[in-house]
């Protein structure tokens, strides 16, 4: 019996998506491939945001109330950098500072990424397999009314107030998947592949630009599912909504299906959305992932779904 499941996340959405998995599915046969496009250096420290939450949360290190950085977290580091005048637009907590500091230390010695989070993993405990979508530097490049803005100035220190003209993966045709990417994907003892609830297209899609990685998607003997992150006509979190707006793309989950096809098997929808027509197949369950229970049942039914289309 088929018995891996293959996730491709980034953010808050997929990482409690991934979370509630791995309460379902044996986490030594659960793999999760992360958004790098976040990625940046800051302070001379590599900081990878999408894979830190993901360990944080699977660790059960995250602040609960904000979804992402160390629960209990304090500030000294931020106060002195300020103090100097430095920039403080984007906080490194003290206890976040440790990942980025053996990070940063690791790569400048020529470790890659993906062996890095491998070892943080192991670390913490953390069965299931974590994978860098690659290895190489792929960077989200976001063209707005103010002027092209790196992810970063956009989502934190603009907070995503500049208006979205389009989205660019720098370095995604020169990037190759990261180890065990397109090999889990290819896997014959796959059971399903889901698109988690991230943003599509600032968390998912800059996984999708590398190159190969579509390509594994659709070749792919696994049925793939998309789970909708639009709650009732609007994002439960994030700029999700308001860049779909700027696109001028409705706001539904037969948007969001589009968006991934011809990739997609199938998509599970908030039953709040259950009056917009979806030309896929679907199913539809209560789909926001505010406790534990929440984020196992909306996996629960991604598998289901997933089962009913083998």
């Amino acid at each position: 019996m088929k018995d891996r499941v293959v996730v491709l996340t980034g953010g808050v959405g997929g990482a409690k998506f991934v979370l509630g998995l791995a309460q379902i599915v044996a986490p030594s046969k659960l793999t999760a491939i992360v958004n790098v496009g976040d990625d940046f250096r800051h302070l001379g420290l590599y900081v990878s945001p999408d894979i830190d939450t993901l360990l944080y949360t699977l660790s059960g290190k995250a602040n609960a109330a904000q979804g992402w950085g160390r629960e209990g977290e304090s500030w000294a580091f931020m106060e002195q950098v300020r103090s100097l005048g430095g920039p403080d637009w984007f906080a490194l907590g003290d206890g976040d500072l440790a990942l980025h500091v053996l990070r940063s230390e690791q790569l400048q010695r020529g470790i890659p990424l993906s062996q890095i989070m491998a070892d943080f993993a192991c670390k913490w405990c953390i069965p299931l397999s974590v994978l860098p979508a690659s290895d190489q530097s792929v960077s989200t490049v976001v063209e707005t009314n103010e002027g092209t803005l790196d992810f970063q100035h956009y989502f934190v220190a603009r907070r995503c107030e500049p208006e979205v003209r389009a989205v660019r993966f720098q370095g995604a045709n020169e990037a190759l998947p990261g180890p065990g990417v397109v090999e889990a994907i290819n896997d014959p003892q796959t059971r399903a592949i889901f698109v988690a609830p991230s943003n599509p297209y600032l968390s998912i899609d800059p996984i999708l630009a590398i190159k190969g990685i579509k390509e594994a998607l659709a070749c792919a003997k696994a049925p793939v599912i998309a789970i909708s992150p639009i709650v009732g006509g609007r994002a439960v979190k994030g700029p999700t909504a308001k860049l779909m707006t700027e696109l001028g793309l409705p706001i539904t989950p037969s948007t969001i299906a589009a968006h991934y096809a011809p990739l997609l098997d199938g998509l599970l929808m908030d039953s709040r959305d259950n009056d917009i027509a979806v030309d896929i197949a679907h199913a539809s369950a209560d789909t926001l992932m505010i406790s534990l229970e929440d984020r196992i049942r909306v996996a629960k039914a991604a598998l289901d779904l997933a089962d009913r289309l083998v």
